[in-house]
C-alpha cells in the first residue's frame, strides 16, 4: 500500500473534525469530575492519589487519548481491510471468555491479567461495527434481500450469544442498537415497527394482566393487546397493500364486534372479552392467508405471519415470565412495570438514584457536596449510576448541560455519517451512533426509573478503563475514515 504523501498528511489533520474531539474532550472532563464526586468519600485527602478511583481514571483518560491519536496516525484503509480478521480475532476472544474461572458479580466478562482487568465485550463493539460496515460494503450487497441480512443478523447475534453466555446480559442488549442502522441502510420499516410492537405488547400485557374492565372480567392487558393486533393488521394492510377499502372493513368489523361484546359483557352476562377478541385475531390470520391465497400478493403472507407471531408472543411472555425466569428476574420486571415497589431489593438501587437527582434541585450542592453519594447510599454511583452524581452535585442545569453535550454529539455524528462519500464510511458511522444513543438512552433512563437495569456505562462517565476505551475505539476510527474521505489516493 503505498504511503501519503505530507501533504495528504497535513490533509488529514485539516480534515479532523475539531468539534467532536472538542466534544470527547469536553465529556472527558466532565465525566472525571463525576467519578471525583461519586467516589470521594470524607476525610479523603488527595483525589489524584493512584490509590483512588478518580486517580486511576486520570490513567485511563490519559491512555485513551493516546489510543485516540494513535488511531489518527493509522491509515484509514487498515480498518477496512482488516475488519473481519480483528472481528474474529474479538470473537475467539469473546469465546475464550467464557471459560473464563474469574467470576465478578456473577458475571464472566472479564479477563483479569494481574492488576489490570478488561471487558472484552466493550471491545467487540466497534470489531462488531467494522465487520458490519465491511460485509454492507461488498459490491452488489443488498440488505432487502433476506440472504444478505441474513448475514448482517448473523455478524451481530453471534457476539451478543457469546456475551449472553459470559452472564453479561446488558452488554448484549446493546447490539439491538445495531438495528437502527440497519433501518437508515434500506432495512424494511416493518421489521422495526414489529420489534416497537412486541415492547408494546409486552408493557401493557403484563402491567395490566390483572385490572379488569368496568364491571367485567375482562383482564385490560390481554383485551387491548388482542385489539392492537387487529388493529396494526388493518393499518399493514393499507401501507403495504394500498387497500384502503379492505383496511375499512377490517377496522370496521374488528370495532363492531368489539362494541358487540363490551355491550354483551357490561349489560347482559359478564363475561371475558378477551376470548372473542383472540377468537377474532385467529379469524383475521386465517382470511388474511385467503387473501394471500386468491391475490397472490405476498404482503397479506407477511402481516399474517406477523399476527401469528404477535398472538404467540404475548402468550409467550406471560408463560416465561411466570413460569420460566429466576424469581430476582421476576421481581426486576416487576418493579420497573410498577407492580411492585421492593424499595430494599430490586428497586433499591432505582430507588436511591432518585433520591440523589431529586435532592440536587436545580443547581445543585456542588462539587464533592453531595450526600447520598458521600454516604454510598446509592449503589455502582461511580459506574452504572454515575449519573447520579451528576444530578445531585450539578442540579437540573449540570445534568441538561451534560445531555445538551450528549444531543451535540450524537447530531455532530449524524452529520458526519450523512456526509460519507462511501458505504464503509456511512455504515461505520450509524453504527458509532447507534452505540452511543442506545447506552445514552438506557443508562439515563434507568438513572431515572424509566427503563430496566440492565448494568451498562454512560459514555466517557463511567469509571473503569474497558468502557473508556471501548468507546474511543469506536469514535476515533470513525474520526479517521472521516478525514481521510477527500484524500486523493496514490
Amino acid at each position: 500500500m503505498a504511503q501519503p504523501t505530507d501533504k495528504q498528511q497535513k490533509g488529514v489533520i485539516r480534515s479532523l473534525d475539531w468539534w467532536t474531539i472538542v466534544l470527547y474532550l469536553a465529556l472527558l472532563t466532565f465525566g472525571w469530575v463525576s467519578v471525583c464526586g461519586a467516589s470521594y468519600s470524607y476525610g479523603d485527602t488527595d483525589i489524584f492519589s493512584l490509590d483512588t478511583r478518580s486517580g486511576m481514571q486520570i490513567v485511563w483518560i490519559g491512555t485513551s487519548i493516546v489510543l485516540g491519536f494513535v488511531l489518527l496516525m493509522l491509515d484509514d484503509r487498515y480498518y477496512e481491510m482488516l475488519a473481519f480478521i480483528i472481528f474474529g480475532l474479538l470473537l475467539v476472544l469473546l469465546f475464550g471468555t467464557i471459560f473464563n474461572p474469574h467470576t465478578i458479580k456473577g458475571s464472566r466478562s472479564w479477563l483479569v491479567l494481574g492488576p489490570l482487568r478488561l471487558q472484552p465485550a466493550e471491545f467487540a463493539k466497534f470489531a462488531t461495527a467494522l465487520a458490519l460496515a465491511k460485509l454492507m460494503s461488498i459490491y452488489g450487497y443488498n440488505i432487502q434481500k433476506w440472504q444478505h441480512f441474513a448475514a448482517a443478523l448473523a455478524i451481530v447475534v453471534v457476539p451478543m450469544l457469546f456475551i449472553v453466555l459470559q452472564h453479561e446480559t446488558g452488554s448484549a442488549l446493546v447490539y439491538l442498537s445495531f438495528f437502527l442502522m440497519f433501518y437508515r441502510e434500506g432495512m424494511p420499516g416493518s421489521i422495526l415497527f414489529t420489534g416497537v410492537a412486541m415492547v408494546f405488547y409486552f408493557v401493557v400485557g403484563i402491567r395490566y394482566a390483572d385490572t379488569m374492565i368496568l364491571y367485567t372480567p375482562t383482564p385490560v392487558g390481554k383485551f387491548v393487546v388482542y385489539l392492537s393486533i387487529q388493529l396494526f393488521s388493518a393499518v399493514l394492510v393499507w401501507v403495504y397493500c394500498r387497500d384502503k377499502r379492505e383496511t375499512m372493513r377490517l377496522l370496521g368489523i374488528s370495532l363492531g364486534v368489539l362494541l358487540l361484546t363490551m355491550t354483551f359483557s357490561l349489560f347482559v352476562i359478564p363475561f371475558d372479552t378477551s376470548y372473542v377478541m383472540l377468537l377474532m385475531c385467529v379469524l383475521l390470520i386465517g382470511y388474511l392467508v385467503y387473501r394471500w391465497l386468491l391475490t397472490r400478493f405476498p404482503s397479506y403472507f407477511w402481516i399474517a405471519l406477523f399476527a401469528v407471531g404477535s398472538v404467540v408472543f404475548i402468550n409467550a411472555a406471560d408463560y416465561m415470565l411466570n413460569n420460566m425466569m429466576e424469581a430476582h428476574q421476576r421481581v426486576r420486571i416487576n418493579v420497573l412495570l410498577g407492580l411492585e415497589e421492593d424499595l430494599k431489593g430490586a428497586g433499591y438501587n432505582v430507588h436511591q438514584s432518585e433520591i440523589a437527582i431529586g435532592s440536587g434541585g436545580l443547581e445543585g450542592k456542588g462539587f464533592l457536596n453531595g450526600t447520598q453519594t458521600k454516604l454510598k447510599f446509592v449503589p455502582e454511583q461511580d459506574t452504572d449510576f454515575i449519573f447520579c452524581t451528576v444530578g445531585e452535585e450539578e442540579g437540573f442545569v449540570g445534568s441538561a448541560g451534560v445531555l445538551l453535550l450528549f444531543l451535540a454529539l450524537i447530531l455532530r455524528l449524524i452529520h458526519l455519517a450523512e456526509r460519507q462519500h462511501h458505504t464503509f464510511g456511512r455504515v461505520y458511522g450509524y453504527c458509532v451512533l447507534s452505540i452511543f444513543l442506545f447506552h445514552l438512552f438506557i443508562n439515563v433512563g434507568m438513572v431515572l426509573g424509566l427503563t430496566p437495569v440492565i448494568g451498562i456505562p454512560l459514555p466517557f462517565f463511567s469509571y473503569g478503563g474497558s468502557s473508556l476505551w471501548g468507546f474511543t475505539l469506536l469514535l476515533f476510527i470513525f474520526l479517521r475514515i472521516d478525514a481521510g474521505r477527500n484524500l486523493i489516493r496514490q
